[in-house]
């Protein structure tokens, strides 16, 4: 009886949260310097879902764009790594061929069936839900490389695990967008990769069953994304036409009350046209000002290795509801691993804490004698514009270094690695250990996947990158 009654509770607060999420206020009824704390609030909050939306709109939508991959509900890929020329998603990996969907859970759960993978060979599903939560992960680490048949569904499903299934999978979502990463070893071994991305099958959960499908969902009508609209007042709206597919959490209720203040609601129109001269101020301002403490965040926090990107990726109850931290692991690397999956070690700064720049500098990154990234999985040093955040095009169309290399890379005297990350050629007898530079600000990444516990402890140090004199 207490259960039901609980139970009871729980859904009608939740259904009143949602009706009081759906009514927006007049903002005039606020003054300029409330809708500006409410502007910055809002857009630490929700910056991650419209980034996202960037990239949903790129690969399941815009089908005539360069980087469209599959519509919703398919599984679309490229058995190749990515270049300097995708450009959807920043700060990409170039170790593991993507596959991707873009799921619509509104109507039904979609069946995710997994291949039996060679042992050797790192993959992982990342299921990722509109806020960029990674609610949970089908792959080595977690499931194994025996292969088996998953469902993800989303907020609205209450059904019974079906019959071959292995796991279910309940995002808060009704948009979930699952990342698969294969693990390419060489050049030569593609077509192993290839074989295993035609494996990873997706249907709906009435295809898999044999059964006739649901009444189809309202049709939904995608606004075309706009990188300036979605910086400045229109960030509102697409906020309002992705809160529609994100039913509230109880422990977001007041939060969307506040939201709701200066027009934020789900699938309400935002018409900025209609705001005052000081309105329209306030809420450019409180965008400012959240790009201002992004700023602050970054050069105290991540620069300072004070935090790692293990602490800004995750789920909503490892996050703890801290925004600021989605915010700035949406604005450095959107769709980010969580810290058990794949740790990440971001290289902004010298040792000198000067920031890296390949048009004054040339460096090395040296690794002692048995101090290699521990990992049981493999690692990756990749380089990134700074400016883009994209891959940097070179002359040896080398974008990373990573351990599946160690065999063709030169060792120093001592067994320890030294790596030269240049824009110019260190020469021909280094050049096995070059990491190409742009020719201006850059940063890099370190990635581990799996990571040994010495890495999640911190107990292994990583080296500073070091300017040539």
């Amino acid at each position: 009886m207490l259960r039901r009654l609980m139970t009871f509770l729980l859904a009608t607060a939740t259904a009143s949260a949602t009706a009081l999420a759906a009514a927006p206020q007049d903002p005039g009824t606020v003054t300029p310097a409330e809708a500006r704390a409410i502007a910055k609030e809002a857009y630490v909050w929700g910056f991650p879902m419209v980034e996202s939306y960037k990239t949903l709109y790129a690969q399941a939508i815009d089908a005539g764009g360069s980087n469209y991959r599959a519509p919703l509900n398919h599984i679309g890929g490229s058995a190749n790594v990515f270049t300097p020329k995708d450009t959807a998603i920043v700060t990409p990996n170039s170790d593991t061929p993507y596959s991707a969907v873009w799921m619509d859970l509104r109507a039904e759960p979609l069946v995710l069936t997994i291949p039996r993978i060679d042992k050797g060979r790192y993959y992982s599903v990342q299921l990722i839900d509109l806020y960029t939560q990674n609610f949970d992960y089908i792959g080595s680490r977690t499931t194994g490389n025996d292969g088996g048949i998953y469902l993800v569904a989303g907020p609205g499903w209450k059904g019974a695990t079906p019959p071959g299934v292995n796991k279910v999978f309940h995002a808060e979502t009704n948009i979930v967008y699952a990342i698969y990463r294969t693990q390419l070893f060489n050049d030569k071994d593609i077509d192993a990769v290839r074989k295993v991305q035609a494996g990873y099958l997706v249907q709906p959960l009435s295809a898999y069953l044999k059964q006739p499908p649901p009444a189809a969902p309202p049709r939904i009508e995608f606004p075309p994304y706009d990188a300036t609209r979605a910086h400045d007042l229109g960030f509102f709206s697409y906020l309002n036409f992705l809160l529609q597919f994100a039913p509230v959490d109880p422990s977001e209720v007041a939060l969307r009350q506040k939201f709701a203040k200066i027009g934020i609601a789900p699938g309400k129109p935002f018409d900025a046209d209609k705001l005052s001269p000081d309105m329209r101020h306030a809420l450019l301002d409180g965008i400012k000002d959240a790009d201002e403490e992004f700023a602050n965040f970054k050069k105290t926090k991540v620069d300072g290795q004070l935090i790692s990107s293990a602490d800004l990726f995750g789920t909503r109850a490892f996050l703890k509801n801290n925004y600021l931290y989605r915010f700035a692991g949406a604005k450095m690397g959107i769709f980010g691993n969580s810290g058990a999956e794949a740790n990440y070690e971001g290289y902004f700064t010298d040792a000198d804490h000067q920031p890296l720049d390949g048009s004054k500098h040339a460096y090395v990154l040296h690794f002692g004698k048995d101090q290699l990234p521990p990992t049981k999985a493999f690692w990756s040093l990749t380089m990134y514009d700074g400016k883009s955040q994209l891959l940097v095009d070179n002359p040896l169309n080398r974008y990373l270094i990573n351990s599946p290399m160690l065999p063709s890379l030169k060792r120093d005297a001592d067994g320890g690695l030294t790596l030269y990350v240049q824009h110019d050629s260190p020469g021909k007898d280094k050049e096995s250990n070059w990491l190409p530079t742009p020719n201006g600000p850059f940063f890099a990444v370190l990635r581990n996947y799996d990571p040994d516990e010495a890495v999640l402890n911190h107990r292994w140090k990583r080296p500073e990158f070091t300017r040539i004199p």
